[in-house]
């Protein structure tokens, strides 16, 4: 179920199914970063998306390499930036990766669904950055997850798909707990 802060700014009501923490997995394809052959693996994700009442969602992305087990192996990326939409729709993300990387993305909000759709307009990358040269993401609600695709271009590689995940949300206890109303003290009258 999607939840709409009441102290959301209202232009920001089409983007409140990004709200609050998520945590998932999924699959990359890291062959150009790492500069040798085909480099596949799995990754660990963690997003935040919140806001403070003014018309932009903070968002925050944490992954990390998976071996075979799913314990984390090295970190991958982070990204932090903010989220934001006008009246037509039309969403503009402003990014930055710990690579050295400063991208602006600009996309829509698809027409009757939760579903983002972007592409970079301007990329900034700095000296010890690697090839890049812009991306498209695509972004979804789906059955109460948070899916996403992204791909990526180098002056070398045109557009290809390089990270996808499907992420749950984390719920905090103080959620459940504002729930349970009337619990007896002892905790075993609840049994009978």
């Amino acid at each position: 179920m999607i939840e709409i802060p009441s102290d959301l700014h209202p232009d920001l009501v089409p983007l409140a199914f990004l709200l609050g923490n998520w945590t998932g997995a999924g699959v990359a394809d890291l062959s150009e970063r790492q500069g040798e052959g085909e480099k596949k693996c799995n990754f660990g994700q963690e997003v935040t998306f919140t806001h403070d009442g003014r018309d932009f969602l903070e968002y925050f992305s944490h992954t990390w390499e998976l071996d075979a087990e799913g314990k984390k192996v090295r970190p991958l990326e982070t990204e932090t930036g903010y989220w934001r939409v006008d009246k037509d729709r039309r969403v503009e993300v402003v990014m930055i990766r710990d690579q050295g990387i400063a991208e602006v993305w600009y996309g829509e909000l698809a027409d009757q669904k939760p579903q983002i759709d972007l592409a970079t307009d301007a990329v900034a990358r700095t000296e010890a950055a690697g090839e890049y040269s812009g991306g498209k993401r695509l972004y979804g609600y789906v059955n109460g997850d948070l899916m996403w695709v992204g791909e990526k271009a180098t002056p070398q590689t045109p557009l290809h798909p390089y990270m996808s995940a499907q992420l749950k949300k984390v719920v905090d206890p103080k959620e459940w707990a504002k729930d349970v109303v009337d619990l007896p003290d002892d905790g075993i009258a609840f049994f009978r």
